[in-house]
């Protein structure tokens, strides 16, 4: 079968190239856990999906497939009308995030109108990412609320219209050790539950193995790297991968 996602990324900020030809695939379903230290190359691959590339000044070339889709070749509008519906993302700070002006009802709200145009009951989304579902929650501004709130509300709105993938861009990198404890068991009912098939990018090697199915590790805008959690944590094979797991403090494999 195709694989839900299917990408190779050659991209660059003016005469710099950042990424090249990085080639990957998510299957249906599947939890693929992308990892490279800052400045590898891991949120340019975040905004190269999403073809947000060009807003931050950078150029893309390359191929991405998605659900049988070429979509460098979309017209802008239809791309517009992937994002959030069938591609949701996840960004890694709510305070960057969210707009400090708004309240957090009326960011819903907003992202619900952009793709539907049907009554939308916003409970049921904030109940199952254990945030509260009441009129006093959704009239809170950002600022009202904490950072691990903040990136529970972050990814209620990614899971808004159920998107078939999810894109998490560090996800956890703010969060305290026992909420990102709690944000990777959303992850992970996320995936068991729904079927959401995720891109978790991280820098946080823990995480990664407790979450990912496979995992790829891109070392300074190349993919050196890719294989199951257990070949790349027991068995890496290239020696940016033996590095990284070699300072890991404890095997995740023997806890």
């Amino acid at each position: 079968m195709e694989p839900l996602l299917s990408a190779e990324l050659t991209a660059s900020y003016g005469s710099t190239r950042v990424l090249e030809a990085v080639r990957f695939a998510v299957n249906s379903g599947e939890v693929l856990g992308l990892v490279g230290q800052s400045g590898s190359g891991k949120s340019t691959v975040a905004l190269a999906l999403l073809r947000l590339l060009r807003f931050r000044g950078g150029s893309l070339s390359g191929s991405i497939r998605f659900a049988g889709q070429d979509l460098l070749k979309l017209p802008e509008k239809q791309m517009r009308a992937l994002r959030g519906s069938r591609i949701g993302f996840i960004p890694q700070s709510p305070a960057a995030a969210l707009n400090p002006l708004l309240r957090l009802g009326t960011h819903l709200t907003e992202a619900w109108r952009a793709h539907s145009r049907e009554t939308a009951s916003f409970g049921n989304i904030l109940t199952s990412v254990n945030l509260p579902s009441t009129a006093e929650f959704l009239a809170r501004y950002p600022a009202e609320i904490s950072v691990g709130q903040g990136q529970r509300f972050l990814i209620a709105m990614g899971i808004l219209h159920s998107p078939a993938l999810l894109i998490a861009d560090e996800p956890t990198s703010a969060l305290d050790v026992i909420t990102q404890a709690d944000i990777l068991a959303l992850f992970r009912g996320i995936n068991q539950e729904r079927g959401t098939a995720i891109l978790y990018i991280s820098h946080d090697l823990l995480s990664v193995a407790s979450l990912c199915h496979r995992v790829a590790i891109l070392e300074r805008g190349t993919l050196v790297e890719t294989g199951t959690t257990e070949q790349i944590f027991r068995r890496p094979q290239h020696p940016y991968t033996q590095r990284l797991v070699a300072a890991i403090p404890r095997n995740p494999w023997t806890l």
